[in-house]
């Protein structure tokens, strides 16, 4: 782990859930596989993401979870997961939960599956905003319908009611104007194949997909893109682009615990709505993960 002034800073890993043969969740796989991304250098965890199927966990299992990625975690490492739900009082009740855990920060969506505008977005965070855990917004707006425009997310840090922003929109051209308009927020990559592009423009940390596959690499990726060293960053970006692309496409999920498979990990299988890779997408997959760590890639 690399010196960073903020829990949110640095890599935090998105971290996929090990589901068994029966689809139950695995937390001594996953407690085990928290505490390997910590040893290979990663800052944190960000678990109940996307990648980590929260949309399917009971909240039983969505708590514990949470409890499980804390317990494994060594002094330093920050657990942020996401906090993620339809409405403001749900999403309160997780940062709740998380701040009982002992959880450093939480990551929240515009309300889940509602196309809110911006009166509405503003009262969500509002509301989250008083459990008093530092809060980083997560843009999506190709899941969410719902822009986390600069001006918006400029109005919510004003306000103080967001620390950061996982910008997963792909513009990248977004980091400067919301440097301009908000130079109080830190900027976080949200989607992997755009890294190098928005550590460049000064993003703060990377809630990192492909990690959970390759963390060496991608720890290495970050310090040196956020360093500025292009000579480092930038032959390994190539390298792994065909790879972190993945984390834009719908499949990510699918995708990234087959790489964990290829490399030794175990990613295992998704809950329903998703369905296995079909053949094409899986010998995809296999050999540029395969060609990644033939190249040193780890």
């Amino acid at each position: 782990m690399h010196a960073r002034l903020k829990p949110w800073h640095g890599v935090l890993v998105a971290t996929a859930l090990p589901f068994d043969d029966r689809l139950q969740v695995d937390l001594d796989r996953f407690a085990e596989h928290v505490r390997w991304l910590a040893a290979e250098g990663c800052d944190g965890v960000t678990p109940n993401g996307s990648l980590g199927e929260y949309q399917t966990l009971t909240e039983q299992e969505r708590r514990a979870v949470v409890r499980t990625a804390v317990d494994a975690a060594p002094d330093g490492f920050t657990v942020m997961p996401g906090i993620a739900a339809y409405g403001a009082l749900e999403a309160r009740r997780w940062a709740e939960d998380a701040a009982e855990a002992g959880c450093a920060a939480v990551m929240l969506l515009p309300p889940n599956a509602y196309r809110a505008d911006e009166q509405a977005v503003v009262e969500h965070y509002r509301e989250v905003a008083k459990v008093g855990i530092p809060v980083v917004a997560y843009n999506n707006p190709i899941d969410t319908k719902v822009n986390l425009t600069p001006a918006l997310l400029a109005q919510l840090c004003g306000e103080g009611l967001i620390v950061g922003v996982k910008e997963f929109s792909g513009d990248v051209r977004r980091s400067y104007e919301i440097a301009e308009l908000a130079p109080d927020l830190d900027v976080l990559v949200g989607a992997d194949d755009v890294a190098l592009e928005m550590c460049l423009a000064g993003a703060r940390g990377w809630v990192a997909g492909y990690v959970n596959a390759l963390p060496r690499a991608s720890v290495q990726l970050f310090n040196a893109a956020a360093n500025g060293d292009l000579a480092t960053a930038l032959p390994l970006y190539r390298m792994l682009h065909q790879l972190l692309r993945w984390d834009s496409k719908t499949e990510f999920v699918q995708a990234i615990k087959l790489s964990m498979d290829v490399v030794g990990r175990y990613g295992g299988p998704c809950r329903p709505p998703r369905v296995p890779l079909t053949a094409e997408q899986q010998r995809a997959v296999r050999e540029a993960t395969e060609k990644s760590t033939a190249a040193g890639c780890r």
